[in-house]
């Protein structure tokens, strides 16, 4: 069940998050100069804000970092609430490669879970074909595990084991998935942030300012371990 910890008073204060230098050190030499986000509402950054955290959503902070680090980085959020994975493919992803991206975060299937009928194996057809399209075209590709909303406080008992099956089957699917296409992944459903009330929006469904400050943090220091800087 989710926890009612004190929030912290600030990013600054928040041990989940990155400390004052630490995103230009990890990110330090990057070769990124075209930036694009797919997905749902994950990836669009719905949410709502918290005291003491920038206003910013998680995929443009990660290109905030990446663009102090290389100033001509362009970033383009194709990321659209209520999407479902198969419309990401076929709508988002010729965007996307239009673009010629050589970083992508690919952020889908959470809107997915929340339909009654979910089919994980095809959402994950799905996503494998984003993925593989965009190494293709010689983009280097982020996934991420999301946040387990089954958490969230607003989310009815009787609705919670069933949702989290979903997600965590979504998420072990996705960095299965990454692992074989040499995407880079990274996990927030285990991450004990998901059990915090305080990273949840007033909706239940989407992030406050910390989880997207928390987010942004755990794909940086992927991208630094990619670098070999974290």
């Amino acid at each position: 069940m989710p926890s009612d910890t004190p929030t912290p008073a600030s990013e600054a204060d928040d041990p989940f998050c990155l400390a004052e230098g630490d995103a230009a050190r990890l990110l330090a030499g990057h070769p990124w100069r075209r930036f694009v986000v797919l997905g749902d509402s994950v990836a669009e950054g719905l949410g709502e804000p918290t005291p003491g955290y920038p206003t910013q959503p998680w995929a443009e902070r990660i290109g905030l970092e990446l663009r102090l680090v290389e100033p001509g980085l362009r970033y383009y959020n194709l990321g659209w609430r209520n999407t479902p994975a198969a419309e990401v493919r076929a709508e988002q992803l010729p965007e996307a490669l239009g673009f010629r991206p050589d970083l992508a975060l690919v952020a889908c299937g959470g809107f997915d879970a929340l339909r009654s009928g979910f089919d994980a194996e095809a959402v994950t057809g799905e996503l494998r074909a984003i993925v593989t399209a965009l190494r293709d075209g010689g983009a280097e590709v982020i996934t991420v595990g999301m946040f387990d909303g089954s958490l969230s406080p607003l989310v009815p008992e009787q609705y919670r084991a069933a949702l989290r099956e979903r997600l965590h089957s979504l998420s072990g699917r996705t960095a299965e998935l990454a692992a074989r296409e040499g995407a880079l992944h990274f996990d927030l459903t285990a991450h004990p942030a998901s059990a915090r009330r305080d990273i949840y929006s007033s909706d239940g469904r989407h992030g406050s300012g910390r989880s997207h400050a928390i987010a942004a943090a755990e794909a940086v220091r992927r991208l630094g371990r990619r670098l070999g800087t974290g």
